[in-house]
């Protein structure tokens, strides 16, 4: 925790329309929140989620902040996470890319993606499949590898999962097709959205190139 507070990581649903994010920001500043960021995880038809960077002085005041959210008319909050510090989705991206870039053999380029997407995206688990075996794994309660080969085969196949715009809730899929193989990311209670999906297509592919580049 930050010496000057609790630090949040706020998921709100919220209408999508004007004047909707500037009433759940009063409401977060009405119970004594600092909102030091926002993030905007996914649109749909009328409704977006965004997730709040929110400093307030105890985490007592938690359940007064979620009720006063969800004061605002069509707003629901999805979850709050306690965090030690804040995520910084674009530096985190770009860190992540000169790491993989910086993999001197194909070996440590699939540890480098394994840890650093799980520590980026906050998974359980990381897992690299390939030919129906698993290359590397990365992170605790993995599941079994043959079920791990089906999910790579099944969820592949679909091309909204293929193209980040949907997918199961707690998983999240990119492939790096020059090799056939596929990146899995498992987060159990904690929702995959697109905007996070699209980031994680973005690094599958930076991390095909360079392992392209190391040869086999």
């Amino acid at each position: 925790m930050s010496d000057d507070g609790t630090s949040l990581l706020v998921r709100v649903w919220l209408p999508d329309r004007p004047g909707a994010l500037g009433l759940v920001a009063s409401r977060i500043g009405s119970v004594g929140g600092d909102i030091v960021g926002i993030d905007v995880l996914e649109r749909g038809h009328d409704v977006a989620v965004d997730e709040f960077a929110v400093r307030i002085a105890d985490k007592d005041l938690i359940d007064l902040l979620v009720r006063e959210i969800e004061q605002v008319d069509g707003a629901s909050v999805e979850e709050v996470r306690l965090v030690d510090a804040f995520p910084d989705p674009r530096l985190d991206a770009l860190e992540s890319a000169a790491v993989l870039c910086e993999a001197d053999t194909a070996e440590a380029l699939h540890q480098v993606l394994l840890s650093h997407t799980r520590r980026e995206f906050l998974a359980d688990w990381t897992a690299l499949v390939r030919d129906g075996s698993v290359v590397s794994a990365n992170g605790g309660a993995l599941p079994p590898s043959e079920l791990l080969a089906a999910l790579a085969t099944g969820t592949t196949a679909s091309p909204k999962v293929a193209d980040g715009t949907t997918g199961p809730e707690d998983l999240a899929v990119a492939e790096l097709p020059t090799h056939a193989a596929t990146l899995l990311l498992g987060r159990a209670g904690h929702p995959f959205r697109r905007r996070e999906r699209v980031q994680l297509l973005a690094l599958a592919r930076i991390a095909d190139r360079a392992w392209a580049l190391l040869g086999t």
